[in-house]
């Protein structure tokens, strides 16, 4: 036996390495390409046994797991956290001390840093009751007001960081930190689109800029890449390129389609287990898709002069905002499951001159919302379609320094206020209940993950059974510990 060939000895002692390597190739597969469920076809709820070359995920609609009340979702984001106290939750007690010392540790503030904390500081605008239900609501939302009876208000949020950056991967992902999956991107990945024409998840942003974290807001993170939301330009045309350059039969065209679907079919089958490849082919076939029908769908110029009005279109303060709730609802109604509006970085973030901040931020988005809901009303489809207003926090009931003033409000992460209309939420209903300051939850609590189970049981999808299969792990929405659907907000 000469000394390249292996003795039993050696064949033994490397073995293990074999094994071990074996294992470890095959955890890497995993985080690389997040396992077999990433790219099979599956049913909601997870990976399922299959065998053969895995086959690209598709936007078709999917099955619920149970009754659904909404089928598409407009989120109006109000980026920097409205304060709660000053637009939904009125604390008499709090303007009674309006310019006193807060009265306890300034440590139970729960901000970054106590430096900047100032006094108590109390409401800044009037309150009256609205609708059959007696909703309160601050006089600069008197559009929002006379829709008080079809709003279910939630006064007893909380989550889990008072920094920006990481309350609105919360509040988006239900995570803390970057690279998790949106609300948006679970939606799409749960129950598809019911219009192959258009994208399934849109968000609108604001002709101002970004918001803050950018495009993270709506990630799909690990979900593949078909999952994430698509962008539609604020200004000018929202989709570039759609018309051909050039005018061909319609024979032609689909001839030319039917051979890129064959060589695109061939690319992707030899190179397996490449969601972006997945993803790209799929965006390209669905700009094809658009040219027959984005153009109407994006085209508000077919609307009446009285809906126009109604969204406060062509008005300096409401046009930007009153345009893009206005394409919201005509993509709703095309099929689009899930629909984003973003303003600029954090219109509402008012650490100085919290009155006129929050009173600027009203006027520019509190028609356009009404008008929504009072359009989606008229034309049935409030009743389909879960509208979500909110931000990330909510402020805290002391004021904050600006130099030699204390004119504003810092973040508070202890309590805030949403609310959402339609798609089963019960109307007229204003849940949970903060102290006396409106600085901490003390009733009903709600925190991000309960809203979130409670929105997708609204769209059919149980918290528990809506997961992906990541290295071995069932990642959700909602993590690892059980959250409550909040029955008591819904019709």
């Amino acid at each position: 036996m000469n000394e390249s060939t292996f003795r039993r000895r050696d064949f033994f002692a490397r073995m293990s390495d074999g094994m071990f390597g074996a294992a470890f190739a095959h955890l890497l597969c995993q985080d690389f390409f997040g396992g077999t469920s990433a790219f099979a076809e599956q049913p909601v709820g997870g990976p399922e046994a299959h065998s053969g070359p895995a086959k690209p995920f598709n936007l078709t609609p999917k099955p619920t797991h149970h009754p659904a009340t909404a089928k598409s979702v407009i989120q109006l984001f109000m980026n920097g956290g409205p304060s709660q106290m000053d637009l939904f939750d009125p604390k008499p007690v709090l303007n009674g001390m309006d310019g006193k010392p807060y009265p306890g540790n300034v440590e139970e503030i729960g901000n970054t840093g106590t430096a900047g904390i100032g006094v108590m500081m109390g409401g800044k605008y009037k309150f009256a009751r609205h609708g059959e239900s007696g909703m309160w609501m601050a006089d600069v939302l008197p559009h929002t007001a006379k829709m008080a009876d079809d709003l279910c208000l939630i006064n007893s949020l909380w989550t889990d960081h008072p920094n920006h950056d990481n309350a609105l991967y919360k509040i988006h992902s239900g995570r803390l930190f970057m690279g998790y999956p949106t609300l948006g991107a679970w939606t799409v990945y749960g129950l598809g689109s019911e219009n192959q024409n258009l994208p399934a998840y849109v968000v609108l942003n604001d002709p101002l800029g970004l918001p803050k974290n950018g495009t993270r807001n709506w990630t799909s993170g690990f979900l593949p890449p078909v999952f994430q939301g698509t962008p539609f330009r604020p200004t000018g045309s929202p989709i570039l390129n759609l018309k051909p350059q050039y005018e061909q039969p319609s024979e032609v065209t689909e001839s030319a389609r039917g051979l890129l679907r064959q060589l695109d079919e061939i690319h992707r089958v030899r190179r397996p287990y490449h969601p972006e490849l997945d993803a790209r082919i799929q965006s390209y076939s669905l700009a094809a898709r658009m040219q027959l029908s984005a153009g109407e769908a994006l085209d508000i110029g077919k609307e009446t002069r009285e809906t126009l009005s109604l969204y406060g279109v062509g008005e300096p303060e409401t046009d930007s905002f009153g345009r893009r709730c206005l394409l919201a609802r005509r993509l709703v109604e095309r099929g689009v499951r899930f629909v984003q509006i973003f303003l600029e970085e954090q219109p509402w973030d008012s650490h100085v001159d919290l009155e006129d901040n929050h009173r600027a931020a009203c006027r520019r988005t509190d028609k356009p919302v009404a008008g929504l809901l009072r359009d989606l009303k008229r034309t049935g489809l409030l009743d389909s379609t879960l509208v979500i207003w909110g931000g990330e926090f909510g402020r805290t009931p002391t004021s904050q320094r600006a130099g030699d003033v204390y004119t504003g409000r810092d973040h508070n992460m202890q309590a805030f206020s949403s609310w959402i209309a339609g798609g089963g939420a019960r109307g007229g209903t204003t849940y949970g209940k903060t102290d006396e300051f409106g600085h901490k939850v003390v009733e009903d609590p709600v925190s991000v993950h309960d809203f979130h189970a409670t929105l997708l049981h609204l769209l059919g999808l149980h918290h528990q059974k809506l997961f992906f299969t990541r290295s071995g792990l069932e990642e959700r929405l909602t993590g690892v510990e059980p959250p409550r659907v909040v029955t008591e907000i819904l019709s």
